[in-house]
């Protein structure tokens, strides 16, 4: 009897021990009673009545990484290339994770890898490589949308590598490298088109300099010229007797030119008649007696030259050269 009764109470002692179930934080569990679904059971401590009771699935709810091995893709543009990807899913729905699909994981590996396909099949080669972002964010709307009955939540999908064949590799080498030489080559022809219009317009405007400083150069000589005239016809109006000192200056500045071209080192040749000295010296005279005249001062005549000069007849009429029979 003693014997009975310690059997009963470890046959008590189990039972019980089968019916506390503990569930740990981040999971959850799903209970079937006599093979139907009973409930679901959270984190913390539960009671079930086996055998009729049973736990079928204990999945957690935190976030997973879901990580996808590479594919051969094809681009629109026929380039056959490898591509993978990684994505974070969590289950928001663990009765639907459990009787919408058989297996959740399996099932969103074949569709990330079908929508990665047809998503980089849209594509030209050239996009696949600058548009990652928008291939990231394609992916996630429509895996989200396709996993929803499926009690599953689609956080975020990144495209990790996308690899072309070998030989697309080479030719876009080849590529770059010709874009990189035509860069360089424009840029050289734009510096030196530059370079160009720089000392073109700096030879213009030091041109235009040079013509500035000679038109000023010209215009205060003009100034000086018309002051020292201006100053001579006051001299002349203020006092007769230097009318005769002007002269003497235009005779004496007119032989000074005959003596620096003679003293010049380089050779030269004059001919020069001597009856026309003094008719030229007359005239430079003549030219202070007109302008004395025309500036209408006084009708009287000029006082008697201070300085005269020698008549035509004061010089030999020929010279004497040896002659050659």
């Amino acid at each position: 009897m003693p014997g009975i009764l310690a059997a009963i109470a470890l046959i008590f002692l189990g039972y019980l021990f089968n019916s506390v179930k503990i569930i740990n934080q981040g999971y959850e569990a799903l209970v079937e009673r006599l093979g139907k679904f009973h409930r679901k059971l959270t984190p913390g401590l539960h009671f079930i009545l086996p055998p009729i009771d049973s736990i079928v699935y204990r999945e957690t709810i935190r976030e997973k990484v879901l990580d996808v091995p590479p594919q051969q893709c094809i681009t629109s543009d026929n380039v056959s290339l490898m591509a993978d990807a990684v994505v974070y899913w969590r289950i928001t729905d663990m009765i639907k994770a459990r009787y919408a699909v058989e297996d959740v994981q399996r099932a969103l590996i074949n569709l990330v890898l079908t929508t990665l396909r047809s998503e980089i099949g849209r594509m030209v080669l050239d996009q696949t490589f600058s548009s990652r972002a928008e291939i990231n964010a394609r992916l996630l709307t429509e895996l989200d949308e396709a996993t929803d009955p499926w009690g599953i939540k689609v956080t975020r999908v990144e495209v990790k590598d996308i690899q072309p064949s070998k030989t697309v590799q080479d030719s876009m080498e080849k590529q770059m490298a010709a874009e990189r030489e035509k860069r360089a080559a424009i840029l050289k022809s734009e510096g030196e088109q530059q370079a160009s219009i720089n000392q073109a317009t700096g030879a213009a405007k030091a041109q235009i300099l040079r013509a500035e400083a000679d038109k000023r150069e010209r215009l205060l000589l003009a100034e000086g010229t018309a002051e020292a005239l201006k100053t001579i016809a006051a001299t002349l109006q203020a006092d007769p007797q230097a009318g005769s000192a002007l002269q003497y200056l235009m005779a004496q500045n007119y032989i000074d030119m005959g003596l620096k071209v003679g003293n010049s080192p380089s050779s030269k040749v004059i001919f020069m008649d001597p009856n026309s000295i003094p008719g030229t010296l007359q005239g430079l005279l003549s030219m202070v007696d007109v302008s004395k005249v025309g500036e209408g001062s006084s009708s009287r005549t000029l006082p008697p030259q201070k300085f005269p000069l020698r008549t035509p007849t004061s010089f030999p009429a020929e010279a004497d050269f040896p002659r050659r029979d």
